[in-house]
């Protein structure tokens, strides 16, 4: 389980002074649970996540996963997190295999373990056809599924994805959001960072919509149509995050 309260990340700057990236922001995902975090880019879903992995520590605000606090736990956090980041490389000298088996290793598998993970990764992903192949010579979508192995190598309970598909052919994106899919159906607890409306009516059973670094609106698909009376996903979303700068306008005046 995920459980954000009151999450608050702000940076300096020289010449801007003082950025809130992220503020204010709560939220539930349960197990089997996909939650959407719907919203353009620079709107805080990357720093929202980074929090949650413990790659940034809050300004304000707790959250936990798997039972533990990110601020306090930070290791506990990381052994039952998976979170693939957009701008986390490889290592083009290694080979899939190699690289997969190396953050096996760094999680402390045993070496039958990960063999039995990699396997059953590679059935998944469909990624027999270049596992012994140098990372330096993979198309995107190679790198994807590979970066997306040694995410979740050590099979853990919550999984983070940000924006996953991104830059990807349509086949490789469908094969992606499927296994997302089925990781959903095997229990595991997933936040799903996207701005491509499709992915989230395909994959998501709560939607959140952040803007300007604030949660504007959060709920089912059914129930955020309902309240903003349109069918069409964007336009939800383009109501939300409309609203929520009317608001913005309106208090400063």
């Amino acid at each position: 389980m995920i459980e954000a309260h009151h999450l608050t990340k702000t940076f300096k700057d020289k010449k801007r002074g003082l950025i809130r990236a992220v503020e204010d922001v709560s939220f539930t995902c349960q197990p089997g649970q996909i939650y959407g975090l719907l919203g353009a880019n620079g709107a805080g879903k990357t720093t929202t996540l980074r929090m949650l992995a413990t790659l940034l520590q809050p300004t304000s605000g707790t959250a936990k996963l798997a039972g533990h606090d990110v601020a306090t736990e930070a290791d506990q956090v990381r052994a039952n997190v998976g979170f693939l980041a957009a701008s986390t490389a490889l290592y083009g000298r290694l080979t899939a295999r190699e690289m997969i088996r190396y953050f096996g290793q760094l999680n402390g598998l045993s070496d039958e373990a990960i063999r039995a993970r990699i396997k059953l990764l590679a059935d998944e992903l469909d990624m027999h056809e270049f596992l012994d192949r140098r990372c330096e010579k993979f198309s995107t979508g190679m790198k994807q599924k590979t970066s997306i192995a040694r995410t979740l190598i050590h099979d853990p309970a919550v999984m983070i994805f940000d924006e996953p598909t991104l830059g990807l052919d349509v086949m490789t994106a469908r094969a992606i959001v499927k296994f997302v899919r089925e990781c959903r159906n095997r229990g595991k607890t997933v936040i799903y960072s996207t701005h491509i409306m499709s992915e989230v009516e395909k994959l998501c059973d709560v939607v959140g919509i952040i803007h300007d670094g604030r949660l504007v609106a959060e709920g089912t698909l059914a129930g955020l149509r309902a309240r903003y009376g349109e069918q069409d996903l964007e336009e939800v979303f383009v109501k939300a995050v409309g609203g929520e700068a009317a608001l913005a306008a309106a208090a400063k005046n």
